[in-house]
């Protein structure tokens, strides 16, 4: 398998948290469960071959995605193909980060997945097309990089006001409140939301529910051996059964059997 990380140069690497080509990786199944994990991505696909999304219970088809494609910010799964005889490039955006270069509010495509053209640039079909002419990852990686600098929707400019609040929901040890945070930014309740939801994709008080979630994955992987009680304490459910519940809504598995299935990768489940 090729696997490369390019992170961008400045202005980019305060939006864009990196570039991720692979090329020949050659999983031992078809489908895997995505959790949401507060992100947004765009997709350049190098083949020629769509790509579906399925359905999270019956595993059918439900959507073809075709060349370059962008997956705004998710509140449950997505079944996705494991990444067989694929070639890709990923842009992971920082959270609450991808905003400068898409046309719509970021809650115009939460839980959706739309052809690029329908949330970033018109420009983005023809950076595919210079991407197939470049000879090594490095090249595109260059390629990206000028794309993205030339072409962005709003200005290069970072919103303190969603930084702060994405920090503190993020890296705080204890759980924030709306109240707390609007308190801290200086906005009415009513304006914190609506700033939150074009920025991010979703309310303050869902966006914590999704990282409170990611938490309890991460402190499941750091310690196996951690009980899932210790774990709902320390992520800060109110108890057990709250935690049980919003672990399978998030993922549409128990926490049992996340330990179970769980993959080398962070967030995939292998599911066919």
């Amino acid at each position: 398998m090729i696997l490369k990380i390019h992170k961008p140069a400045a202005p980019l690497d305060l939006f864009i948290d990196h570039f991720l080509y692979y090329k020949d990786y050659i999983p031992d199944h078809q489908l895997d469960r995505f959790f949401p994990d507060g992100n947004t991505y765009l997709v350049i696909d190098l083949t020629e071959t769509p790509k579906s999304i399925y359905d999270n219970v019956s595993l059918k088809e439900i959507q073809s995605c075709k060349r370059i494609w962008f997956s705004g910010i998710r509140n449950q799964s997505i079944t996705i193909p494991s990444g067989l005889e694929q070639e890709m490039i990923v842009v992971n955006f920082h959270k609450g980060k991808s905003y400068p270069f898409i046309k719509a509010p970021l809650h115009a495509f939460t839980n959706l997945t739309v052809d690029a053209e329908l949330a970033l640039n018109s420009e983005i079909q023809s950076l595919r097309d210079l991407l197939l002419a470049c000879v090594d990852a490095e090249q595109m990686f260059a390629k990206m990089e000028s794309h993205f600098l030339n072409y962005h929707i709003h200005p290069l400019v970072q919103n303190p006001f969603i930084d702060y609040s994405i920090q503190c929901i993020t890296q705080s040890p204890e759980p924030f409140t709306i109240e707390k945070l609007t308190q801290k930014v200086g906005f009415s309740h009513r304006h914190f939301i609506k700033i939150f939801m074009e920025h991010v994709g979703m309310s303050p008080k869902q966006y914590m529910k999704i990282i409170r979630f990611q938490k309890a994955i991460h402190f499941a992987e750091e310690d196996p051996l951690k009980t899932w009680s210790e774990i709902a304490m320390q992520c800060g459910y109110y108890d057990l059964a709250h935690f049980h519940h919003e672990f399978k809504l998030f993922s549409g598995f128990s926490p049992k059997q996340y330990r179970k299935l769980h993959s080398d990768f962070t967030n995939y489940v292998a599911v066919g």
